[in-house]
Formats: structure tokens, sequence, C-alpha cells
């Protein structure tokens, strides 16, 4: 039934896989390239990195795998959110690809609701609240302090449809990545005229939206035979990595969330219909899944707040667990398990990068509330634990707020594979918390919408039924629920009543 590539255009690096129709990896590879900051709060890349890694991390799998080029059918795109590719009239990139942790454009996010009629009236429009990591304030930043440059640009692309294009010379992008421009209609899963039209940008810039197991194209002969396949190769729409990364845990299908806690910790919520938060305190974007919408919140110093701790004040341990061929956070989490759930009233917040779910404020700041000579490290790592566990929270009430039902919790990224950490979650959450057999992430998750669009399957709910499986599963400890329950209102109103001080603090430099 052929084999399908996955490649995935992070933000660090890209990654490509190879599967059988059967799910089973056959091969991956991964390849690096630097990320850029010429000035403070920039962040920016060459595109023609991305393509580099793309060719050279192709070429490994298939070379790894032992592929013959007819043996792949179809390659599925996922990667880095909101980036901006812009492109001239020949499709040359115009000037580095500004990413989605650019943080340049506050005074265009304001310009974009002061167009849009207000914030109340552009969540109505397209969702969500602009907001400076997203792709439509980047294109009026070019507009207004480039503007050479944006007299230039004839496109404008997300970064895994620039490799789209190197692919199959196609302008093509999915409905997922294309939510998270701040320029898609997400209800109707269409370009937003309205907007469009308020902020003076003509469709043309944009390319054709599709469902995520669309074909937008085949490879052309060169790119055929830089990456050593055929022309025969199909190219699917993709998805942007949240949706993807959650297609491959298995995601698509009401009442099941995913958290994945890595640097950031994500909150990713299947729905069949579009649910929108109107104070717009969670995403709501359309799903990889033809037909569905996920909402999502990010908490973006998550598993950042553990390593930050291990970094700052670990340094002996860190030595201490290499010689003894152990993993530092192993010895720190056997440390939080010996203090008691609710960190006898120590409470960690979060906010080392500032808070993206519920807040949005840039000048939230980390803080440990509650110490007391009773406490120890243990308390210190554990109360981390916890706080990071009740940030997520705060995005599944809002979940619930707004209808959305969640029957199973699947826990990914570094945070799954602690059993402490998933306790934790299964306490905060109350609800059971199970692992599937994947750990591969967006990619795995494209190379099964490849797999649908090749007709391997006859949609993505088939491909994961097939694929992806329960493996684990943790339940809550009911003192520990109680505990929790008790204290998650303690750890809201920490940030209300510090958040006008978190402000004169960030003041101050």
């Amino acid at each position: 039934m052929g084999v399908f590539l996955g490649i995935d255009i992070g933000t660090s690096g890209t990654k490509t896989l190879a599967m059988d129709a059967s799910g089973k990896i056959l091969a991956d590879a991964t390849e690096i390239y630097p990320c850029r900051a010429p000035r403070p709060l920039w962040s920016e890349q060459n595109p023609e990195d991305w393509w580099k890694a793309t060719v050279g991390s192709v070429r490994r799998v298939v070379a790894r795998a032992k592929l013959k080029p007819a043996d792949v059918k179809a390659i599925g795109l996922s990667g880095q959110m909101h980036g901006s590719v812009f492109l001239d009239r020949n499709n040359k990139v115009v000037r580095p690809a500004i990413l989605w942790n650019d943080q340049r454009t506050a005074a265009e996010c304001a310009e974009i609701e002061r167009r849009a009629g207000g914030r109340a009236k552009l969540i109505r429009m397209v969702a969500n609240p602009a907001l400076a990591g997203f792709t439509a304030p980047k294109i009026l930043w070019l507009r207004n302090h480039e503007p050479r440059n944006f007299d230039k640009t004839r496109r404008v692309l997300l970064p895994k449809d620039e490799i789209r294009r190197r692919l199959t010379g196609e302008f093509a992008t999915d409905v997922s990545d294309a939510s998270g421009m701040l320029l898609l209609d997400v209800a109707r899963r269409r370009w937003s005229k309205r907007l469009l039209a308020a902020l003076e940008l003509d469709e043309s810039l944009l390319a054709r939206c599709h469902e995520s197991e669309e074909v937008t194209g085949t490879l052309t002969r060169e790119a055929a035979g830089l990456l050593g396949l055929s022309t025969d190769c199909a190219v699917v729409a993709g998805a942007g990595d949240c949706a993807a990364g959650a297609v491959g845990n298995g995601i698509v299908r009401q009442g099941v969330l995913s958290t994945s806690i890595g640097t950031s910790g994500v909150v990713f919520v299947h729905s069949n219909e579009v649910k929108v938060d109107p104070l717009g305190r969670v995403h709501t974007f359309c799903h990889a899944v033809r037909g569905k919408w996920h909402m999502m919140g990010v908490t973006l110093a998550a598993g950042g707040s553990l390593q930050w701790f291990r970094n700052a004040l670990c340094q002996a341990d860190v030595e201490r667990a290499k010689k003894a061929g152990r993993e530092v956070y192993d010895l720190l989490t056997a440390e939080a398990a010996a203090a008691p759930a609710g960190s006898e009233g120590l409470f960690f917040l979060p906010y080392l990068s500032g808070e993206r779910t519920p807040h949005a404020d840039p000048d939230a700041r980390g803080c440990f509330v509650g110490l007391t000579l009773a406490h120890g490290r243990g308390h210190l790592v554990r109360s981390i634990l916890e706080g990071v566990t009740y940030s997520l929270r705060e995005s599944l009430a809002i979940f619930e707020e707004l209808g959305v039902p969640v029957r199973e919790i699947r826990a990914s990224g570094g945070g799954s594979r602690s059993p402490l950490w998933r306790q934790i979650q299964a306490d905060v959450f109350g609800r059971k918390v199970v692992t599937v057999n994947t750990e591969e992430g967006p990619a795995y998750g494209v190379a099964l919408l490849a797999a649908v669009g090749a007709g391997a399957y006859a949609n993505i709910e088939e491909a994961c039924k097939a694929a992806v499986r329960v493996v684990r599963q943790t339940t809550p400890d009911r003192a520990a629920r109680r505990r929790h329950d008790r204290a998650f209102p303690v750890y809201q109103q920490l940030y209300r009543s510090l958040a006008a001080d978190f402000k004169r603090i960030a003041a101050e430099g």
C-alpha cells in the first residue's frame, strides 16, 4: 500500500519520518538550523534553511528505510504556525521570515483591533483576538516599517507552505494553519473578506485554503530529483504543528483532550461545532479533521519552568546525575513525590515568560507564594509541577464553560513521561489521564493525513483508529483531587491579586 512521509518544519529544525500504511515508523531524521534575533524581541529565519533541511532529512530517511522512488505515495506537511514568508513577483523571498515568537507587532495588533471596530468585533470575524505572534500583524508591520519590501510582496506564505511551493510549485495552505494567520473566517473555513477589506489587504496575497487531507499537488521533476522520489508522489495540505500533533495523538473525536507539556504547555480539545470564547482567552481554530474545529490554550513556561529550576539551582545535581548515569529530572521528581499533594500551601505561578492563556499578559512574572520554614526543595519542585498543571486546568475550565465536553485526557510531551506529573495531572483535572503508543509529534500526524490523501484510509478518524492506541492510564487519587479542588481557586486569585504589581515590576525593567 506504499509509504508516506511526514515533514515538520519546526523552529529549531525539520523532522521527517517515513511510515507504512499500518502506522509503523520505518525511519526518521532531523536537520537543525539557527534562529536569529537581529533586535530585542525579534525572531527570524531564512526559508532557504528550511528547504535545505527538508531535502537533507528526506534523503536520509529514504536511505535509512531503503526506499525506492516509487515507494513513497504521498507527503504530509506540518510546521511552526504564524510565521510570514514574503515573496515577490518572481517567487523570491523578499526578507527573512518573521516567526511565531516574534514580539515586534504590538502597535499593529492595536491597529487591527481599531480597523476591525474593536476587539469584540474582531473575535466575531475571525474567532480570535489580535496577538503579536499571529501573521496578520506581521503583514501590517511590513507595510508600516518596510514599505519598499511590502510593495514588492505578491504572496505571503506560512513556513510549511513555502516548502510546499518548493516541492510542487503550488500556492496552497490548510485551514488549521490558516486559522493562525488571523485572516480566516474560522466558522466558515475561508478567508475573511470583511477583515481583509478593513485591513486594506488583497486576498491575492494569500494561498488557496484546503482541508488537511486534500491533495494540493505532486512533486515537480526538480524536487523529485533532489529528494530521490517520484513525480507521482502527492503532497497533501497537512496542518499546523498543534493540530498535526493532536492528530498524531488521536485527538480526532468529540470528548478527547490532549495536554502536551514540553517547554510550553498546550491544552487542545476537539470540537464538532465551532465554539468561540467571546473574551478571547483561548484560541479557536479549524481542526485538521474535515469540517471540525479545535480549541487551544497555551502556558508559555510549562516544562520550561522546571528546566529553569534545574539550570538555576541544581547544577551540582546535574553533575551527580551524570556520574550516576541518571536523568536529573528523575532525582528532582523523586524529591517532589515525597512532598504531599498541595505542597503544604506552597503555590508556584509559572509566568517566567509572561503568559498566554487565559491572561495574555507579557508582564506577568513567575513566583513562589506561601513559602514557610517547613518547606524544602521537594516542595518547591512539586509546587512547580502543580502550578503548571493548575495553569493548564484554567484552559480546561474555559472549555467546560463554553460547553465543550471532555471525557478523556491524553498526555504527551516530557510531562507524560514522568509518573508523578501524570498523577498530578489526573488529580488536578479530576479525570483519568492516558498516554498513547505514538510520541513522534506533528510529523506523524501529517504522515497519517498523507495516508488518507493517498487513499490508504477513508478519513483521518479511521487512520487514527488503526494506528493510535492507549497504552497507559492514570486515575485520580480522591484525597489529592479534593485538595487540588480547594487550592485551584486560590491559584486563580493569585494572578488577579498580583497583576498590577507585575506591571509595575515590568516597568522598572
